[in-house]
C-alpha cells in the first residue's frame, strides 16, 4: 500500500517514520509512506500558502493553488484522496479494516489555519474526522490514520494479534494479564490457568460484553448480536439490575 501525506510541516512526521511497526513496515516494503511539502507546490514567494478569505471573516484559508498542483501530480485511477477535517465521517476501526483491504493508494490532506478553499473539494473522495473536536492541524490525525491501516496490512503484525483488538469485533476487548500469576494478593482469574479452552473463550466473550455494556453501550446498540452474545448480555443486564 502506497500513503502520501500532505502537509506543512513534514518534520512532524520525523519520528513517527522511524519508529517501532511503522519502521519496519516501511523496511519491509509492506508500506511506502512519502510526507510531501505542500510549501513546494505553491506559486506564491516565501512558500506562502494561506490568504485572507474573500466576503471577510477571522483567520486565514489555505490557498487553492499548491493542492492542484500536487495533487494532480499524486493522483491516480488507483487514488483514494482524503481530507482531514472535524466536518468529515469519524474515523473507525471498520474504516481502517476497510482502507487496508481494498485501498492501493491513500493520499491525506492535513488541513491548517481556519480552512483551505473550497475549490479543493472537487479533487478529494471524503472527508474524515477522527472525532467532534477541532486540532490545529491535521498531522495527528493522518498519523493515526496510517498507523491504524498500517498495522493491518498482510504481514506486519499477526492477524491473530489483531482480529480480538477493541472495535475489530464491535466489542471492547476483554481483560487480559501476564506473569506472575499473583503478586501482593493481587491474582490472575482461575479460568485463565485452567487450560479449558471453551471456559477460556466464553469468559473473554463475558468479560467483553459486560465491559462494552459497561463502559461503550453505545457499541452495544449498534452491534448485531448472535444467539450465545444476547444470552450473555442478558444474564449481565440481570447481574448489574441486582446489584
Amino acid at each position: 500500500m502506497k500513503i502520501d501525506i500532505i502537509t506543512i510541516f513534514p518534520n512532524f512526521f520525523n519520528e513517527f517514520l522511524t519508529t517501532s511497526k511503522i519502521k519496519h513496515a516501511i523496511e519491509d516494503g509492506r508500506v511506502e509512506i512519502n510526507i510531501h511539502d505542500l510549501r513546494d507546490y505553491t506559486p506564491l514567494k516565501g512558500g506562502k500558502i494561506d490568504d485572507t478569505p474573500y466576503g471577510g471573516g477571522a483567520g486565514m484559508l489555505m490557498i487553492f493553488q499548491p493542492f492542484y498542483n500536487i495533487l494532480n501530480k499524486l493522483r491516480t485511477k488507483d487514488s483514494y484522496t482524503v481530507l482531514l477535517s472535524p466536518q468529515g465521517r469519524v474515523y473507525n476501526q471498520q474504516i481502517a479494516t476497510q482502507w487496508s483491504r481494498e485501498i492501493k493508494h491513500l493520499i491525506l490532506i492535513c488541513g491548517h489555519y481556519e480552512g483551505i478553499d473550497e475549490r479543493v473539494h472537487h479533487f478529494i473522495d471524503e472527508e474524515i474526522s477522527i472525532g467532534d473536536y477541532v486540532l490545529t492541524g491535521g498531522e495527528i490525525p493522518a498519523m493515526i490514520i496510517a498507523d491504524s491501516i498500517t498495522r493491518l496490512l498482510p504481514g506486519v503484525i499477526n492477524e491473530a494479534s489483531y482480529i480480538e483488538d477493541t472495535h475489530q469485533q464491535g466489542l471492547l476487548k476483554y481483560p487480559q494479564y501476564t506473569k506472575p500469576m499473583e503478586y501482593e494478593g493481587y491474582r490472575v482469574p482461575e479460568v485463565l490457568l485452567s487450560g479449558h479452552h471453551e471456559n477460556i473463550r466464553k469468559w473473554r466473550l463475558y468479560m467483553s460484553l459486560k465491559k462494552t455494556y459497561i463502559k461503550r453501550p453505545d457499541l452495544i446498540e449498534k452491534k448485531v448480536l448472535n444467539q450465545e452474545e444476547q444470552k450473555i448480555l442478558d444474564q449481565i443486564k440481570k447481574e448489574l439490575e441486582t446489584k
